[in-house]
């Protein structure tokens, strides 16, 4: 007995590489636009809060430190949220890279700012202080929040 060859197609073999479609990354994608939109929301809270109890507390002076601690929280919030953003899909290594490019650049940023800042009196330190912690702290929350309620999934193929 003799048996005829199957008349379906052969199956296609699975492709191992990676899909590089539009979607690939989108979950880490939309886990910081989260982030993001979420401290913006945070920062614009923070600069009228910051502003009205400056004002309280030290007048034009609490105005600006409020106004620089605000601008520099945004600076330390926007630079994490766009190296995350920058190295969706690459590898461990290079995102290690550009995460730690970031931070060093931050503390240049920083350091450059207060050294500027130094004996200069139109600003209160204080408020300055305390703006730039909680928008540094409440950024950090807010980071971890939206990853911890992102559907981002463990593997990918």
């Amino acid at each position: 007995m003799t048996t005829s060859p199957d008349p379906r197609p052969a199956e296609p073999t699975p492709d191992p590489t990676p899909a590089a479609g539009p979607d690939r990354g989108e979950p880490e994608r939309r886990v910081l636009r989260t982030a993001l939109r979420d401290t913006l929301l945070l920062l614009a809270g923070l600069a009228v809060v910051g502003v009205v109890v400056g004002a309280l507390v030290s007048g034009t002076a609490g105005v600006w430190g409020a106004l620089v601690g605000v601008a520099l929280a945004a600076f330390f919030c926007g630079v994490t949220i766009w190296s995350m953003a920058r190295t969706v899909g690459a590898s461990p290594a290079a995102t290690g890279a550009v995460v730690m490019g970031s931070w060093i650049a931050k503390i240049v940023v920083l350091v450059v700012v207060l050294a500027v800042l130094r004996g200069q009196d139109f600003y209160d330190r204080w408020v300055l202080i305390a703006v730039l912690a909680v928008g540094a702290i409440g950024s950090a929350l807010l980071d971890y929040r939206a990853v911890q309620r992102g559907r981002v999934p463990y593997v990918q193929a």
